[in-house]
């Protein structure tokens, strides 16, 4: 390494004080030294971002370019920039200096609705991880981390003729509610069925149904059916 400094080699003279930058021991023959030196002896943009470490429970420092640092106190100093951590949400590229992210923050940048449920993407042969709410996720690991989110599974009971039935559809069909009270639906023109039904969804609360007729559902919807024979 080239100690030289300001054209000046006498350094030799005087005691070197180590630090520390991204991992690195460099030497320094002053007390003192600026944010701006340190990235350059450093080797980094000056545009970026450069810390102290701090011991806990103390904040670490955000080191300008004009600021200028004391390498004399106790201990060896050392510096680091925050790294801009990338991630991506159903396709969509964000940037964080975070380490950790909730998976409610995930929810809340992706404008991801409360009906879809947050994956993280991983490696085959392992299995994608399923990502709730107050999940936290350490954006530091190796690669980037990609999310992306899908419906969740529709699965709801239905009450039909007072006997519970569960239901993974958006809608139901009039001989599919006749199927769950009944077993079956008989084609035969000789028999008939009634359906009515309450406590739906707005879009239908309450009614009746007919052949060839679908109704939106909601958990605990009642449905009521009736066998007639039409001859």
């Amino acid at each position: 390494m080239n100690t030289k400094k300001h054209g000046q080699d006498d350094h030799k003279k005087r005691p070197s004080l180590e630090l520390i930058i991204e991992g690195k021991k460099f030497e320094w023959f002053e007390q003192f030294i600026t944010g701006k030196q340190l990235k350059q002896l450093g080797g980094l943009s000056l545009d970026c971002e450069l810390f102290l470490d701090i011991i806990e429970p103390w904040k670490d420092d955000a080191i300008l370019n004009d600021e200028v640092i004391d390498l004399a106190r106790p201990g060896i100093e050392q510096f680091y920039i925050k790294q801009r951590l990338k991630y991506s949400i159903d396709g969509k590229n964000f940037e964080t200096d975070k380490q950790y992210i909730k998976g409610a923050q995930i929810r809340s940048q992706g404008n991801i609705d409360d009906d879809y449920q947050i994956f993280l993407d991983n490696k085959e042969p392992y299995e994608d991880d399923l990502i709730e709410n107050d999940e936290i996720i350490d954006l530091a690991r190796p690669g980037k981390e990609k999310f992306y989110s899908k419906e969740k599974p529709f699965s709801i009971e239905l009450i039909v003729n007072l006997k519970p039935k569960p239901w993974t559809e958006k809608t139901i069909a009039f001989e599919q509610v006749i199927t769950l009270a009944y077993g079956n639906y008989d084609s035969n023109p000789g028999k008939g069925y009634t359906v009515t039904f309450d406590r739906g969804p707005h879009q239908n609360p309450e009614g009746s149904m007919v052949k060839g007729q679908s109704v939106f559902v909601k958990h605990k919807m009642i449905f009521n059916v009736k066998q007639t024979d039409k001859s």
